[in-house]
């Protein structure tokens, strides 16, 4: 499929960027305008962590940055059908809304700047085109940024699942793009529009079914499914389908949009002391489908944090902070040290002891949400069992240097498209031991626990 012409297609490399300050028209004075984050699907706010650090360390205040938590974040897989532990996009629509209005009120502003990942964007583009009195969505808006929002659906096809939400060809994305204006734009007037996009590293943007389960077969979708016509698309070579959200060249395009200039730094500026905070959740529980992560409050589940030998893993000292969760999920604050290595402790009943290693954390935030997990059926025959996982972006292999235990690449990571987030090591025997996890230039070292006590081990990359 071939898109029309866009008002502006940008091929983004470590040259072009420089030249990028004139493209947008600047605010004309401070304050700096409040921006909502939208996540993608099964996602929570938590990956817009070191987005939100690259803000405030270009001088964006920090209360005036929102990302907020889809209760249900996965989509249903009919949209007209209700499905629990998930959400329509009616439902999306509706919190997204709520969410805006809170912003607006609690910062006095006018407008706010909506940035989504993924099916975040869709949400971003049922409110603009469809919530309440035509364009009362659109005036509370003045930017919109898509980041690898699959705007011409995952696969195009008006005979399978035709009411999917990601279905280039069902009623919601038709009518989401159908022509608007003079120019038969695909984007709501009154707002300004950039997408970001990979050239052709974008697992939902492929024109083979490999990525959705269907390899061989054409999806009717090609690399430039999430431009619209009418939006500043920008393209950024190599990316994967969360790196057009969460990395670094990213926000360059981000910060470059909305004022007009290139940001000081893309570097994220440390603070001396970090105060942590953020929300336990788990998973709905279906009796024959298995389960569905959720961004709800995990009342009753316990969290313990100790700061560890960045060598091997090992606690250094009792357990600096410990807390029982509350019906608001939230399960700090805890002060900490922007050098130190830390892990997390996590205990709910019908879940598996988590045991979280986590990078130093430069910068303080109240968004580093945890998820009790549980131990799969097909793991209970383990030692042990590690997962390396890497929230924020995708494993590519040659693209990037990935290693768990000393293998590299480790099982399960396939060469080409970046598509897997996450590696599983299951051991015989080694309780109690080191584990080394490797992503480019991240390093975790965590620890072994046995899996017949119900125990898991993940080294969660920040970058």
């Amino acid at each position: 499929m071939s898109l029309p012409l866009t008002r502006r297609t940008l091929l983004l490399g470590s040259a072009a960027t420089v030249l990028l300050g004139a493209c947008a028209t600047p605010w004309s004075a401070p304050p700096l305008p409040p921006i909502v984050f939208v996540h993608g699907n099964g996602d929570t706010a938590a990956l817009w962590t070191t987005t939100l650090w690259r803000f405030e360390s270009n001088g964006w205040p920090r209360e005036r940055l929102h990302a907020i938590d889809i209760p249900y974040p996965l989509a249903r897989d009919d949209d007209t059908k209700a499905q629990e532990g998930r959400s329509s996009t009616a439902d999306n629509m509706a919190f997204l809304a709520a969410e805006i209005d809170r912003v607006l009120q609690a910062t006095g502003a006018r407008q706010v700047v909506l940035i989504a990942n993924s099916r975040g964007g869709n949400a971003v583009r049922n409110y603009l085109a469809n919530f309440g009195a035509p364009g009362s969505g659109a005036s509370r808006v003045s930017h919109a940024i898509l980041c690898g929002t699959p705007n011409h659906g995952v696969y195009a096809d008006p005979k399978r699942n035709p009411n999917g939400e990601f279905n280039g060809a069902g009623p919601f994305l038709a009518g989401l793009n159908a022509p608007k204006g003079p120019n038969g734009d695909e984007v709501t007037p009154g707002v300004r529009w950039l997408t970001i996009r990979s050239d052709n590293n974008d697992k939902y943007a492929q024109p083979d079914g490999v990525w959705i389960g269907a390899k061989g077969v054409a999806t009717n979708v090609t690399f430039e499914g999430p431009a619209l016509k009418g939006a500043e698309n920008a393209v950024i070579p190599g990316i994967d389908h969360r790196e057009t959200a969460y990395s670094a060249k990213a926000f360059e395009q981000m910060f470059r949009f909305i004022t007009g200039r290139s940001p000081a730094s893309l570097a994220i500026v440390p603070e001396a002391t970090v105060v942590l905070d953020g929300k336990l959740s788990g998973y709905f529980a279906y009796a024959a489908q298995g389960v569905v992560p959720t961004n709800l409050p995990l009342p009753g589940a316990s969290v313990e944090i100790f700061a560890t030998d960045p060598a091997t893993g090992e606690r250094l000292g009792p357990a600096r902070h410990r807390r029982t969760v509350g019906a608001d999920g939230r399960w700090g604050p805890f002060t900490g040290d922007a050098q130190t290595r830390y892990e997390f402790v996590i205990a709910a009943p019908g879940y598996a002891t988590t045991h979280l290693y986590r990078s130093p954390f430069p910068r303080s935030s109240t968004i580093v949400n945890l998820r009790a997990e549980k131990l799969l059926d097909a793991d209970k025959d383990a030692a042990a069992v590690v997962f390396l996982t890497r929230p924020r972006g995708y494993f590519g292999v040659p693209r990037d240097q990935i290693g768990l235990d000393g293998k590299s690449p480790p099982a399960g990571i396939p060469s080409g498209v970046a598509g897997v987030a996450s590696a599983k090591l299951k051991l015989s025997d080694g309780v109690g031991r080191a584990v080394v996890g490797t992503f480019n230039d991240e390093r975790l070292v965590g620890r072994t626990w046995p899996a017949a006590n119900n125990e898991l081990s993940y080294l969660e990359l920040m970058y």
